[in-house]
């Protein structure tokens, strides 16, 4: 008996592999992209009393309704127009989950979603199983800015959306208003969907404020905004999501998850909306403590010879091991991960992981630093066995 054919295009995660391989080796993960340190003392309370409390059941659907309705109040402000928290929420679990039911609502088999690269490695697998065919634009290093004649030349008949991911994982850009202009351009001229993945939209550097492009008029009837709780509030692993879109989009965002996983865990949404409404100091205190990771992992690249790019949002930063004395010069990006977490003991993810394209990512590894200072500082230490 064989399995489906779109598993031919499909592998297993090769991030949740090197987490697997770090735990092995007793390596430090800096691979997979969750923090080592607590959530907020007020989420978790509010969670265990959810359970205690007996939200223990099935939630409407689309979520639990105090959370669509605390997201409705976010996103009306935050997109501009009237978010209906009956109408144009659903909650997932994950964002992972929202980008799949994103691409079912508006792929036919067949069509074309460009997904611009580096990218995510289960962006893809989403295209697959929507019966889509993913078309790549690079960001070319060291800038990695959005090109918007690359993204036109990639556009044909059958491309029917393109998803964009700001703050950037894995490069850590946060795109500009000459990259959106850019963008907007060719997704008018070409009738397209925009989906967005915007789960580090609280993580920025230097000042930078986050601006959801569907918030931009031009945009607004044909984004599909997502977003998740992992991120921001260190807990990856109670996957939660949701999707903000307006009707039109929303009639099938909402079916799609609903048949996918019918509803999000109903005391973690409780969870959720105690998290949305903490007070202004938690985020500026997260983005101060944000900025000293950044910094950290920065200086411990630096020092050991990694050249990197300095994340503007996002906690990630690619980085080119090419001018590192390693054991063999031709190693490529998997063969020196895998080395780096077993013999190195500090765990990253390869460049080539992020790309369908050929030729692309193979002198550089992802790091990720959403993890305490002195889990950084001994990460450092151990890397620094590469200058000798």
């Amino acid at each position: 008996m064989e399995i489906a054919q779109r598993f031919s295009q499909v592998n297993e995660s090769v991030i949740r592999e090197m987490t697997r391989l770090a735990v092995q080796h007793e390596a430090i993960n800096l691979s997979q992209g969750f923090p080592d340190y607590p959530p907020p003392k007020a989420m978790v309370d509010a969670a265990v009393e959810a359970m205690r409390s007996g939200l223990n059941q099935y939630s409407f659907t689309w979520g639990y309704t105090p959370l669509r309705r605390k997201l409705a109040e976010v996103y009306s402000e935050r997109l501009g127009w009237e978010v209906d928290p009956d109408e144009h929420v659903v909650v997932t679990c994950g964002t992972t989950e929202a980008i799949v039911a994103a691409m079912m609502t508006v792929l036919n088999p067949g069509e074309q979603i460009i997904i611009i690269e580096p990218a995510h490695e289960m962006y893809r697998p989403a295209a697959v199983f929507s019966g889509a065919e993913p078309v790549a634009v690079a960001l070319e290093a060291p800038d990695y800015r959005l090109d918007p004649e690359r993204l036109a030349a990639a556009v044909t008949p059958r491309t029917r959306a393109v998803l964009l991911n700001t703050p950037h994982n894995p490069t850590g850009r946060v795109f500009d208003d000459e990259e959106m202009a850019g963008l907007i351009r060719v997704v008018l001229k070409n009738d397209l969907v925009v989906i967005t993945d915007e789960i580090y939209d609280r993580i920025l550097y230097d000042g930078r404020r986050h601006i959801c492009p569907g918030s931009m008029e031009a945009l607004r009837e044909r984004t599909i905004t997502l977003g998740g709780f992992g991120k921001t509030y260190a807990v990856t692993g109670w996957r939660l999501g949701y999707g903000i879109a307006p009707s039109h989009l929303a009639a099938g965002l909402r079916p799609a998850h609903d048949f996918l996983t019918i509803c999000a865990p109903t005391p973690l949404q409780a969870a959720a909306v105690a998290a949305l409404n903490l007070p202004a100091s938690y985020y500026e205190r997260m983005t101060e403590e944000y900025h000293e990771r950044r910094d950290l992992m920065m200086s411990i690249l630096d020092e050991v010879g990694f050249v990197a790019n300095r994340p503007e949002g996002a906690y990630y930063t690619m980085a080119d091991y090419s001018h590192l004395p390693i054991p063999q010069a031709e190693w490529d990006s998997v063969r020196f991960a895998r080395w780096l977490t077993t013999e190195i003991g500090v765990a990253v993810v390869p460049g080539v992981t992020f790309y369908g394209l050929p030729g692309y990512g193979h002198n550089t590894v992802r790091f990720a630093f959403p993890k305490r200072l002195e889990t950084l500082r001994e990460a450092g230490r151990r890397l620094a066995r590469l200058r000798q």
